[in-house]
């Protein structure tokens, strides 16, 4: 069962990182006057990856390093891969399937259908972030289980 601590929480992994997501695919979209519609929607979709994940590996590596600061640890190896497989098993088929197929379908088909560029992108990043984070908290919670 879905408690509002289960909300906060995710909102509270995931704020920063898609707040750096979302400004880099608006500003990407501003490629869409140089190069065609298809063309954009993959740069898009990598431009947000690439500030979504980079905020993701940052935040988490310093919050496991804060956690073993606090019990007077060093952080090893085994740790940081641990940490890595962790989030490879949150984020990868969710990923693979929003790269591949999901965002760029949405970031090419929405201005489209909105008939309005801006307001296209707004609701394609949407779309495509209810399919990705629906898969995305399944995993989390999994692990967390664990």
């Amino acid at each position: 069962m879905l408690k509002k601590s289960n909300f906060k929480e995710w909102f509270n992994r995931y704020k920063y990182a898609e707040l750096a997501s979302t400004s880099a695919a608006l500003t990407t979209s501003l490629f869409s006057k140089v190069y065609s519609g298809l063309t954009t929607a993959y740069l898009i979709t990598f431009a947000e990856y690439l500030a979504f994940y980079s905020i993701i590996l940052f935040s988490s590596y310093k919050k496991l390093a804060k956690q073993h600061k606090i019990l007077g640890k060093k952080t090893s190896s085994p740790e940081i891969f641990k940490l890595l497989k962790n989030l490879i098993l949150e984020f990868g088929y969710p990923a693979i399937l929003d790269f591949l197929i999901i965002r760029p379908f949405c970031m090419y088909w929405m201005p489209i259908l909105c008939g309005n560029y801006f307001f296209g992108i707004i609701f394609g990043k949407i779309s495509a972030d209810l399919c990705f984070y629906f898969f995305t908290i399944v995993n989390y919670e999994l692990i967390k289980r664990k």
